[in-house]
């Protein structure tokens, strides 16, 4: 096999997919309201009585939100398991969706003007979001109005269900770059005049990263958006995609501030600080709606004071 191949897939890979394939067929059946309420059911049973992360989630928030009562911490605890559960299930019945049924589940958008302008300048569009509220649908979103879009993912381990989640996501209007190839394909989709979306709030082994406060606690966060940004000079903007009461979506936009100092190393961690500082107010707001069970804090600068480290 040669350096860089994919792994060959294993009968526990196989059955994995073949799972995944049946449950998703049944799950479309019940429409996309009825999948919603499944996976929210699924994430509550996995918060409680199954807890797994429950703890990581609990330390997590409590220590985001102080003033939260204990009470207050448990009960976004488990909305955040019910949103994490009808993000994933909507995800997965999102392929085959037409894209008015797309654009109808959205209750309003704030800052498409945005967007439209960085099109209409014709050097592309970056992309920054976090794991809040649905961001696989924001992709979908986008390509249903039309814009042409590129989403940067990370490779599952399942080579089989990771070419699966390549196919939905074409299906859904979306290209699909791995990130060890974003440094590559990120020039060509901006020049090409495409949106290319990164998302921003995970840490991951490999990736170029800075430490930049989250909720005042250092974060290792990636760098990669905010050097195609000041590299490039393409317009950017944060994007979130919150679950509203009805059931439909808010899509929030608004843009991400790219200053040239001379200074590139200070300005690339400016621009890093602005766009989690955009996440963090987000998650101000809608706490039950973000990606809790991920350890956010787990990767800090050896220097770090016992107080401000991973709860």
């Amino acid at each position: 096999m040669s350096k860089g191949s994919p792994k060959p897939a294993t009968v526990s890979h196989r059955l994995e997919y073949a799972a995944t394939r049946v449950a998703v067929f049944g799950l479309r059946l019940l429409g996309w309201r009825g999948a919603s309420w499944v996976g929210g059911l699924l994430g509550r049973l996995v918060y409680r009585p199954i807890g797994i992360r429950a703890g990581v989630v609990e330390r997590q928030i409590a220590a985001a939100f102080p003033e939260f009562a204990p009470a207050r911490v448990i009960e976004v605890a488990r909305r955040s398991y019910d949103s994490l559960g009808r993000t994933s299930i909507e995800t997965a019945v999102l392929p085959g969706t037409t894209a008015q049924a797309v654009r109808d589940r959205v209750e309003r958008v704030v800052g498409w003007e945005l967007v439209e302008a960085a099109m209409a300048e014709g050097n592309g569009l970056l992309i920054v979001t976090g794991h809040l509220g649905n961001w696989e649908f924001g992709g979908a979103y986008f390509a249903a109005r039309g814009i042409p879009i590129d989403v940067v993912a990370r490779g599952m381990a399942n080579p089989i269900f990771d070419a699966y989640l390549t196919r939905t996501r074409r299906q859904i209007g979306m290209e699909v770059i791995h990130d060890k190839d974003a440094v590559r394909r990120t020039p060509r989709s901006l020049r090409e005049n495409r949106a290319i979306a990164f998302v921003s709030d995970h840490d991951a082994l490999g990736l170029a990263s800075t430490f930049v406060p989250f909720f005042g606690r250092p974060a290792k966060t990636p760098r990669g958006p905010a050097v195609f940004a000041l590299r490039f000079a393409a317009p950017t903007v944060f994007v979130a995609v919150v679950r509203q009461p009805s059931g439909r979506y808010a899509i929030l936009i608004e843009p991400v501030e790219v200053q040239h100092t001379g200074d590139r190393e200070s300005d690339i961690d400016a621009i890093v600080l602005r766009y989690t500082q955009i996440l963090e107010r987000l998650v101000r707001e809608y706490p039950e709606q973000y990606f809790w069970q991920h350890r956010r804090w787990r990767r800090q600068p050896p220097d770090t004071p016992p107080h401000l480290r991973e709860p």
